[in-house]
């Protein structure tokens, strides 16, 4: 199966200034079709969404285009996609929703594994309503957490379990099914957090057992903007704060006001693109779903020939530490020094055109638990345009470095 990876990267203009990008994870590059399709749309006419105007049928059909899109890639319902500014906007609105659910001395699940953004929101929600907020450690060793350190915490008072389906800090992924299955039996409903692991695998959320699943366009080549998915039925049941005026229907009750509709058009473009990844081992005729699948598949195979020539060539350094240990995890390694703080290995590479940023990426519980502090340390993550130049550009980086 060939990943033409010269014809990939010379879709992204951003490649021609002549980096190396290992900052995926908190931002990928973008192709020029998703920055074609934002500035298409920016001068498009446009109007709030209908079906009378021109204008009002343009912004409908970027809408409704980018739910489809959003749905084929995630597995799911369009009618259950919801569009925020960020996934941390979303969880945050979510929280304050299913917050007025609760009652005093409910109990609410997070993991010291995730981002703080599927952390604090819910902390923050219990606390208003007087809730406990319960813990789930993972083993800094092995930087696994398993189902069974979930189950450990629940009770029949569970009323949410959050969870990460990948950590954007080591790349830890979870056993989603196994805890979103405990949750439900428990009576809980359940929240992942998919903004790292949609950039690398194909995602499906029956499967996953995810109640809801909130990811960022952004992290998979697209633009800054925020989405949630959630079965519409499930949606229905839940009443935001919102305008008097703004309609009630699901999913746009959740969304408070217009949306970005270039941003959108732009997402949509960015899931195209992905689904194009894999056309040169796919049936065409396949809708876009089944491509996303397939490329998917491709991409997560190009990414671990990259990652584990990464991780021998950190094995042949000296005074390196690599936190990724995971049996299951994305193309993602958390990396420190002995005696080198990993802010001036971030410094240096950047000298040497390489992006490879050092901190605890909002992943503070993790870091702290891992011993890194606040600071965290050096985070290689890879993303679909990486190619085997870009990790010996970094080796012989980090190799000047340790020198």
């Amino acid at each position: 199966m060939r990943y033409d990876i010269q014809a990939i990267r010379d879709r992204f203009p951003a490649l021609k200034a002549g980096y190396s990008h290992f900052d995926g994870p908190g931002g990928s590059q973008v192709p020029d079709v998703v920055a074609d399709a934002v500035a298409r749309t920016l001068v498009s006419p446009l109007a709030n969404r209908g079906r009378v105007t021109a204008a009002e049928r343009t912004a409908d059909d970027i809408v409704t285009g980018a739910r489809q899109a959003m749905a084929d890639l995630l597995g799911t319902d369009p009618g259950g996609i919801v569009f925020g500014r960020s996934m941390t906007q979303l969880t945050f609105d979510m929280a304050r929703t299913l917050a007025a659910t609760w009652r005093p001395g409910d109990e609410v699940v997070v993991t010291r594994l995730d981002h703080d953004a599927n952390i604090r929101p819910w902390v923050q929600a219990a606390v208003r309503v007087g809730a406990v907020v319960r813990w789930v450690d993972f083993d800094p060793a092995t930087g696994e957490l398993t189902a069974d350190d979930v189950a450990a915490v629940l009770s029949e008072r569970t009323r949410l379990v959050a969870v990460t389906a990948a950590s954007n800090l080591i790349g830890t992924c979870p056993p989603v099914r196994a805890i979103t299955d405990l949750a439900h039996e428990a009576g809980a409903l359940a929240y992942v957090d998919g903004v790292h692991f949609t950039a690398h695998a194909a995602v499906h959320l029956e499967a996953l057992g995810a109640d809801f699943y909130a990811c960022s366009p952004y992290k998979f080549l697209g633009p800054h903007c925020g989405v949630l998915a959630a079965a519409p039925a499930l949606l229905a049941d839940l009443h935001p704060q919102k305008l008097l005026p703004s309609t009630d229907t699901v999913p746009e009750r959740f969304e408070l006001g217009t949306l970005p509709y270039e941003l959108l058009a732009g997402t949509t473009a960015a899931v195209d693109f992905l689904a194009s990844l894999g056309s040169s081992s796919v049936d065409p005729a396949l809708g876009r779903r089944e491509q996303l699948v397939c490329a998917m598949s491709v991409v997560g195979q190009h990414e671990d020939r990259l990652r584990v020539r990464i991780e021998e060539g950190l094995a042949a350094l000296p005074g390196v530490t690599v936190y990724s240990r995971a049996a299951s995890r994305t193309p993602t390694l958390l990396v420190g020094f002995a005696d080198r703080e990993p802010g001036a290995a971030y410094e240096f590479l950047a000298g040497c055109g390489v992006n490879a940023p050092a901190s605890s990426f909002y992943a503070l519980e993790a870091s702290r638990r891992l011993g890194l502090g606040d600071g965290g340390a050096l985070r290689i993550g890879l993303a679909p345009y990486n190619d085997a130049d870009d990790v010996d550009r970094l080796l012989e980086g980090l190799r000047a470095f340790l020198a």
